[in-house]
């Protein structure tokens, strides 16, 4: 077994405002580096064996300190890439509000594709297949992995059985931990969007 800690990134100005997407030079605010120090404070008694990031910006701030107190080098995979928004990226949400296919998307995610961008079934494949190398790599230990909120949404909707048009019911908050237990034959979602000690 291999247990997963999915580790959505701190808060950013862009919070509530804006699809920040892939968008470069998202950074966590002051807050947001509150937030990862806190964070990396919670998890300091659990043994966490390996660190990986999205290599964006914001991801990025919230693993280093996590890799500080743990003592480990976080490896960037791009499998934990926030999902391709292209058109979207980076617009205001009030830009978006009466747009026909984004409010579609977020109710047929599973039939829905982002303008010039990927589908949800695209972005969870991705996500589960990085999660599935780590399971082997790392069979017996804790991996810490920083992410997006959607992509941790989808790949908790994938390990449970969620349909993908579901999965707007789950709530990841900025800085939130969630765990999944990775069994060759079986999996089980141990935690969900925790923010206090563990």
């Amino acid at each position: 077994m291999t247990k997963i800690l999915l580790i959505r990134h701190a808060t950013t100005d862009a919070l509530g405002k804006s699809l920040s997407g892939r968008h470069p030079g998202v950074h966590l605010n002051e807050a947001g580096k509150v937030e990862a120090a806190k964070l990396a404070a919670r998890l300091k008694n659990l043994k966490i064996e390996a660190l990986y990031s999205s290599p964006l910006e914001r991801a990025m701030e919230t693993a280093a300190p996590i890799a500080a107190i743990q003592n480990l080098t976080c490896q960037i995979d791009e499998h934990f890439l926030e999902l391709d928004f292209g058109s979207w990226t980076n617009k205001p949400f009030s830009a978006l509000a009466d747009d026909e296919a984004f409010g579609r998307f977020n109710t047929f995610r599973s039939g829905t594709r982002i303008p010039g961008g990927e589908m949800m079934q695209e972005a969870q494949w991705r996500i589960v297949q990085g999660l599935e190398k780590l399971a082997m790599q790392h069979s017996g230990q804790t991996v810490a992995v920083v992410s997006h909120s959607d992509m941790i949404k989808a790949a908790i909707a994938f390990y449970t059985g969620m349909h993908l048009d579901f999965m707007q019911r789950l709530e990841i908050s900025p800085a939130s931990v969630s765990i999944l237990d990775l069994y060759p034959d079986f999996s089980s979602l141990q935690l969900l969007n925790h923010n206090g000690a563990l």
